[in-house]
């Protein structure tokens, strides 16, 4: 089950983004029944969720909250069931960097959807290998959305 609720006072196509992350976590293996909440918030509100739990001041772009640890599943084995946990989104920080990162506004918000998801399901970028495998299946994940 997915759940948007946009408090970004900021138009947003909510199917649009419920479309994006089911196809994510089918391409990933997640069960179909599995728990994500997706958060739009304006940029107080970003800001502050930003300071009290990552230290950092301003508003920034996508957090995420993983619940209980969902991980694709390995060949062979069934999807994981579960609580995947919130992503929060702010919309005008994401449509603000769009073109830094060569994309326009939707794609860099559907582009750090999938992005905050990936950290609900484990990956990281903290480290060089880490930071090269979840870049590079964010990428894949988005050239396969916008393949379709």
């Amino acid at each position: 089950m997915i759940d948007i609720n946009n408090e970004s006072g900021t138009p947003v196509d909510e199917q649009h983004l419920q479309a994006l992350a089911t196809f994510a976590l089918e391409r990933l293996r997640i069960h179909p029944q599995a728990e994500l909440s997706v958060l739009l918030v304006d940029e107080q509100t970003m800001a502050a969720y930003h300071e009290k739990f990552m230290g950092e001041p301003g508003p920034t772009d996508v957090l995420s909250f993983p619940m209980d640890e969902l991980r694709p599943p390995q060949d062979g084995e069934d999807p994981p069931e579960g609580m995947l946990g919130d992503i929060v989104l702010c919309p005008t920080v994401t449509a603000a960097q769009a073109a830094e990162n060569g994309r326009s506004p939707e794609s860099e918000q559907d582009y750090l959807l999938l992005h905050g998801l990936l950290h609900l399901l484990g990956y990281d970028h903290a480290e060089p290998g880490e930071k090269k495998a979840m870049f590079a299946l964010n990428d894949a994940l988005a050239d396969a959305w916008a393949a379709r």
